[in-house]
């Protein structure tokens, strides 16, 4: 096939957007510019690749096969440019850097930092919902590093701790337990609980604290946005288990509070985690460096005082 890597670009965009018309502002082209490299590209290819309903598109079974190859593609190609930039030891280059939603809320301002000693390097940043969107994001090729709680075991990376991790317990400001003094895990039992769905590192290790004590929360509504969570905990509806690190601007402002459990806060800790496999641009090192160096500080600066 006489395929390149310029169509494979456009061919991933348009399947992720799901529309010609999407992908042509994206990449600042035309409609017809895609449509054109689309089929360019299924006759080259010898497929169809989407199913067309209208203008809405749909990956073909051959589309979704040939997906899978050309991400791999690119991410090789990516690969490659890397090691050109690790030749000729440039200091500048364009990163992309996977995080789970729950570090949202630090690793802008430390990646802000970064930019400030590397204003050459150019930073993108992908926000998985949870921890098994983000390993798929690696699978992928598609993030250079990720910071995430736990490497994942199923992959072959490499991950090194920067920084400590913290979960709490929280209620409204307002809630009985807030004034009730050192409280024990089966102090909670039966109180209502909005927590992060199934699959995201909160929720595992919410449920190996309730493991650990014999205990089991009421689980009343899950949801993958923490702040959907945080809403619905300073509206009354429950309590919550969430990262200390999502919880700095209520706190300060006196919206929620952190409630006094027993073996709490549950501490886990912070990594940044890349492939094995995949071989590391000098700008990608200066990173990793940086966020082993500043990580830890940069939270410890961060995090807001928890509200007594």
């Amino acid at each position: 096939m006489d395929v390149s890597f310029r169509q494979l670009r456009v061919f991933v965009e348009v399947a992720q957007q799901g529309s010609m018309a999407r992908t042509a502002a994206k990449l600042h082209v035309t409609p017809p510019a895609i449509s054109m490299i689309i089929k360019d590209l299924e006759e080259e290819v010898g497929l169809p690749l989407f199913d067309r309903e209208g203008r809405k598109l749909r990956l073909s079974p051959g589309g979704r096969w040939f997906l899978e190859h050309a991400r791999k593609l690119l991410a090789t190609l990516k690969e490659a440019q890397d090691a050109v930039a690790r030749f000729k030891r440039l200091e500048e280059g364009l990163l992309t850097i996977g995080i789970v939603s729950t570090a949202k809320y630090f690793v802008p301002q430390l990646l802000a930092r970064f930019r400030r000693e590397y204003p050459g390097i150019e930073l993108r940043l992908r926000v998985a919902g949870n921890r098994d969107a983000l390993v798929n994001l690696m699978l992928a090729g598609e993030a250079d590093l990720t910071i995430m709680g736990r490497p994942p075991r199923t992959l072959a990376a490499r991950g090194e701790s920067f920084a400590p991790h913290p979960f709490v317990f929280v209620c409204p400001a307002d809630h009985p337990l807030a004034a009730a003094g050192p409280l024990s895990a089966s102090a909670l039992v039966g109180q209502p609980f909005i927590v992060r769905e199934p699959g995201s590192g909160t929720r595992a290790a919410m449920e190996q604290y309730f493991a650990e004590h014999r205990c089991e929360a009421h689980i009343s509504m899950d949801t993958s946005s923490n702040e959907t969570i945080k809403q619905a905990v300073m509206a009354g509806m429950g309590l919550s288990f969430l990262s200390r690190h999502t919880l700095g601007l209520e706190l300060r402002a006196g919206l929620l509070r952190v409630l006094d459990v027993e073996d709490t806060p549950v501490m886990r800790t912070w990594h940044v985690v890349s492939l094995q496999s995949k071989l590391l641009s000098p700008a990608a090192e200066a990173l990793h460096r940086f966020i082993l160096e500043h990580g830890a500080a940069h939270l410890q600066s961060w995090e807001a005082p928890v509200a007594a």
